[in-house]
C-alpha cells in the first residue's frame, strides 16, 4: 500500500479536475499533503477521480464551471468539508470549435469566454469572499501559450486565454497583499482535450519542442504546486510558460 504524506493543513479547490491537466494538478497537491475539492461536469468521472486520488482527502462537486450556483456550491462544500480554501486552481475550459476566426459563430465565442474567463473570475470571487480575503492564499489560472501568440484554427480559445492572463494580473493587483495570483501557460499537453492537436502525429508535433516531447499533466501539476507553495511567496501577477522550450524556436526559419 502507498503511504500518504502527512496533511499539510492546506486546502485546494481545482476546477475541471476529473481528468487531464486538472487531475495532474490534483495529484501533485494531494501528494504534498493537501486536501482537495475537484470539480467536473461528469459525475461518474468525478467519482472515479476522487476514488483514485483518495476519498479520505478528496471530494468532488459536479457541475458546469460557468454556472454561478455551481461555483457557490463548490466553495461552500469545500468549506463544509475542510473548513478553509487556501488555493484555487482555475483549470476548467472549453474549445468547441476548430477553424478560422473569420467564420467563428459568435455564440460559440460567447460560450468559450463564459467557460474559460468568466467562470475563473466567478470562482475567484467566491474563494475570496469565503476565506482568502481574511486568511490569504493563492490562485493559479491555467492559461495557454495560445494566449501569448496567434494560434491557427483555435483563435477563440487563444483570445480567451489572453483575457485570462490579463485577468490574472488584475486579480493579483486587487487581491494583494493577501492573495497571490499567477497563471501557467502550457504548450500542448497530452490530454483528451488537446488530442486534435497531436493525435496520429505525435512524433511530428513533438519535433517542434527542444525538449523532444509534448507535455503531460504532471508537468503542469508540478508548476501549480510551486505557485501554491511557500517557495513562491514573492511571486504574483506572473505567467509561467511551461512549453518544453517551444518558444525558443520563435523567429527561427
Amino acid at each position: 500500500m502507498t503511504t500518504l504524506p502527512e496533511l499539510s493543513g492546506k486546502v485546494a479547490l481545482i476546477t475541471g479536475a476529473s481528468r487531464g491537466i486538472g487531475y495532474g494538478v490534483a495529484q501533485a497537491l494531494v501528494a504534498r499533503g493537501d486536501r482537495v475539492c475537484i470539480t467536473g461536469r461528469n459525475e461518474d468521472a468525478l467519482k472515479e477521480a476522487v476514488e483514485a486520488l483518495g476519498a479520505d482527502r478528496v471530494i468532488g462537486v459536479a457541475g458546469k464551471a460557468h454556472d454561478e450556483a455551481h461555483q457557490a456550491a463548490a466553495v461552500e462544500r469545500t468549506m463544509e468539508a475542510f473548513g478553509r480554501v487556501d488555493h484555487l486552481v482555475n483549470n476548467a475550459g472549453t474549445n468547441p470549435v476548430f477553424g478560422p476566426i473569420a467564420e467563428l459563430d459568435l455564440n460559440v465565442a460567447r460560450k468559450v469566454f463564459e467557460t474559460n474567463v468568466v467562470s475563473a473570475l466567478g470562482f475567484a470571487q467566491q474563494t475570496w469572499k469565503a476565506w482568502q480575503s481574511e486568511n490569504g492564499g493563492a490562485i493559479v489560472n491555467i492559461a495557454s501559450v495560445a494566449g501569448l501568440a496567434p494560434s491557427p484554427f483555435i483563435g477563440a480559445y487563444g483570445i480567451s486565454k489572453a483575457a485570462m492572463i490579463n485577468l490574472t494580473a488584475q486579480l493579483a493587483h486587487e487581491f494583494a497583499p493577501k492573495v497571490r495570483v499567477n497563471a501557467i501557460a502550457p504548450a500542448v499537453v497530452k490530454t483528451k482535450f488537446a488530442a486534435a492537436l497531436y493525435e496520429g502525429r505525435e512524433a511530428e508535433a513533438a519535433a517542434a519542442y527542444p525538449l523532444g516531447r509534448l507535455g503531460v499533466p504532471t508537468d503542469i501539476g508540478g508548476a501549480a504546486a510551486f505557485l501554491t507553495s511557500e517557495q513562491s511567496d514573492w511571486v504574483t501577477g506572473q505567467t509561467l510558460v511551461v512549453d518544453g522550450g517551444l518558444f525558443l524556436n520563435a523567429g527561427v526559419a
